[in-house]
């Protein structure tokens, strides 16, 4: 009966992203081309904006996760969080300029900041400790499913030529349904009441995590914004509502590959899914800098799916297995604090790149990035809990 009730209480977890997913991803790939369409923003601007916004998420995400541990808080977190996603799509309705853009960015961000790590952490707390992988992949599919029937409705308001605005108005209501069910996930009190005063130091970190953690924010400084894939498409030639179809494949191959794929690495261990994740990365990326061909534009976007589903599930799984007992919250904020950190460099350098070196060069970095953190995090899951790098070698 136990059982029963943990899976459910992931599947609510899961039904809550659906929704609110559906929601962001109805206006999130109309942005970029409301963005420079509409307003006249530069791909520069484009990066100041989507870096700015994802660095306020990853400050917030390591505080969010210590609070949700410590005061036994996390499902109010998230629906705090999720509830930002809603006020973000009506701040959009009323604005008028690039600014405006930002500041309702800030509001979307700092509500993810405020939800994710809290989230993972009841994602985990509610996994059997053996499916830990496949749960997250199941959470991660119900994710991508709702940003697939997303951006299938962004390339409706698209293709029928409808007012920006329009689309901001409609993605309110599945954001409203998705913050109601949130009242439904229950949260299990832990055996931990620790409130030692607020210290990474203090946290312990094995050393095998502190590296790959290391290894991730280096990989993520050419993981930009996937705003920039968007524009590279419509640069290929794809027109506006094409770009949104193209982005719907990407969210289906992603929902598809997300229970699989954790269920792989539960079974046959993280490395084997995260390793083949950044190499499809790496070479996902060097295709957009090197291939031109529509039809070589779409595979490079089902692949991408396909890096996005690999990562999801075995990396977080990875992070909440390998935290200290009663922290799992921190250190899955931590470990989102270091990804929105290198969001924020990457999307500025991508967007300086694209417009003072050339659209290819942010791709090029990604793609040698990709594949340096492919052969280095091989390295690291080969070695031993608790052992550094050096000390296997010694």
């Amino acid at each position: 009966m136990k059982k029963k009730k943990l899976v459910s209480n992931i599947v609510l977890i899961g039904m809550v992203s659906l929704f609110v997913d559906m929601s962001t991803e109805m206006v999130y790939p109309i942005i970029p081309l409301f963005l420079t369409a509409s307003l006249g923003a530069t791909p520069a601007i484009v990066g100041v904006i989507e870096g700015i916004a994802e660095s306020i998420a990853s400050l917030l995400k390591v505080f969010s996760g210590y609070i949700g541990d410590v005061y036994h808080n996390k499902k109010r977190l998230t629906f705090i969080g999720y509830s930002a996603s809603v006020f973000y799509k009506v701040f959009l309705l009323f604005t008028s300029s690039w600014v405006g853009v930002l500041f309702a960015r800030i509001v979307d961000r700092t509500g993810k900041g405020i939800r994710t790590a809290p989230r993972d952490a009841l994602v985990a707390q509610s996994s059997q400790k053996e499916k830990l992988g496949g749960s997250f992949g199941l959470h991660k599919m119900l994710d991508m499913l709702g940003s697939s029937v997303g951006a299938l409705f962004a390339f409706v308001f698209v293709a029928a030529n409808l007012p920006y605005h329009t689309a901001f108005l409609w993605s309110i209501i599945p954001g409203v349904i998705g913050v109601l069910l949130i009242t439904l996930v229950r949260e299990e009190k832990e055996r931990f009441q620790t409130r030692e005063k607020l210290t990474l130091k203090g946290l312990k970190l094995d050393g095998r995590l502190k590296l790959y953690l290391l290894a991730m924010f280096i990989f993520c400084l050419g993981n930009s914004s996937n705003t920039f894939l968007l524009l590279k498409a419509r640069a290929r030639g794809f027109s506006a509502s094409e770009v949104m179809l193209l982005y719907f494949i990407f969210n289906v191959s992603a929902s598809l590959l997300a229970i699989p794929s954790g269920k792989i690495s539960d079974k046959f261990g993280r490395k084997a899914i995260l390793v083949p994740a950044y190499l499809i990365f790496g070479f996902v990326y060097l295709g957009f800098a090197t291939l031109s061909s529509k039809a070589s534009v779409i595979i490079l976007f089902i692949a991408y799916g396909a890096y996005t589903a690999f990562i999801s599930g075995a990396e977080r799984a990875f992070v909440a297995e390998e935290s200290p007992a009663g922290y799992k919250g921190t250190v899955l904020g931590v470990y989102g604090m270091l990804q929105g950190i290198g969001l924020l460099l990457s999307s500025i350098i991508a967007g300086a790149m694209w417009q003072y070196v050339g659209a290819d060069a942010p791709f090029w970095l990604g793609g040698i990035l990709g594949l340096i953190s492919a052969v280095v995090i091989a390295a690291i899951l080969g070695t031993r809990k608790g052992k550094s790098l050096h000390e296997q070698i010694q």
